[in-house]
């Protein structure tokens, strides 16, 4: 008998009542398992579920080892009461299927206790993920190819992060300190790159100002902040530099 008791017991219910709708014969707590469900006529097509209120590493693992048994694997827990477009559940439900577990929500909130079948257990496709992907790996191996320093060190957190954006940013900054206001144009033409009028225009560190149609100059912050960066500045030093101002 479940225990209703067991907070984790009021999934049970809205569970049973789904796989019984499809045919299956449910039986709860067998082997350690929450639930088995299966069908008495083809005894190859049986499901397990484990049933967690949050979804954590422990629910992965009991998972993960039922698939011993069946490739049928589902784990339930409870709806998120946080937005389920959020980057974090968005993250934790690929991660689920890259496991190739189903997943089902079911809402407490309310009488019925719905349930939501997020996907169904089957084989992960690493090549359909990687095409998907493929603008954001081109984006990193190009954040990573086009850095010209390495001053990051690695597993960092609430720390100021090293970019090529923010290189660019040093660079342009110590180019209009030696050469005085210059247009984006001008400015590339001393290898700032092609982010050189984005940079400009979009002015996220605030260290750049226009002084004139389409000329910038540095702001007063800008002149002091990009000073600290002595490792980035010193690959420019040695640029021919031929307006320095004086």
């Amino acid at each position: 008998m479940v225990n209703k008791n067991n907070c984790e017991a009021q999934l049970y219910e809205p569970i049973e009542q789904y796989f019984q709708s499809l045919g299956y014969t449910v039986q709860a707590e067998v082997n350690d398992c929450d639930i088995v469900a299966f069908k008495k006529d083809d005894l190859d097509d049986f499901v397990i579920v484990e049933l967690k209120l949050n979804l954590n590493v422990t629910l992965l693992m009991q998972a993960a080892n039922r698939q011993r048994y069946t490739s049928n694997v589902y784990i339930a827990i409870e709806r998120p009461k946080t937005s389920l477009r959020r980057k974090r559940w968005r993250d934790l439900v690929h991660l689920v299927r890259r496991l190739e577990l189903g997943l089902i929500l079911v809402s407490l909130e309310t009488k019925s206790r719905s349930i939501q079948v997020v996907h169904e257990p089957k084989p992960f496709d690493r090549l359909a993920s990687l095409r998907r992907s493929k603008q954001k790996r081109d984006n990193l191996l190009n954040e990573a190819r086009e850095r010209k320093t390495n001053t990051n060190v690695g597993g960092s957190s609430h720390v100021s992060i090293m970019t090529v954006y923010r290189e660019r940013s040093i660079q342009i900054a110590y180019y209009l300190d030696c050469l005085g206001p210059k247009s984006a144009k001008q400015l590339k033409e001393y290898g700032t790159g092609e982010r050189t009028y984005n940079i400009l225009y979009n002015n996220y560190y605030k260290w750049f100002k226009r002084v004139g149609r389409g000329v910038y100059d540095l702001t007063d912050v800008g002149r002091e902040a990009y000073k600290a960066y002595e490792e980035v500045i010193k690959l420019y030093n040695s640029n021919d530099i031929k307006e320095v101002r004086h």
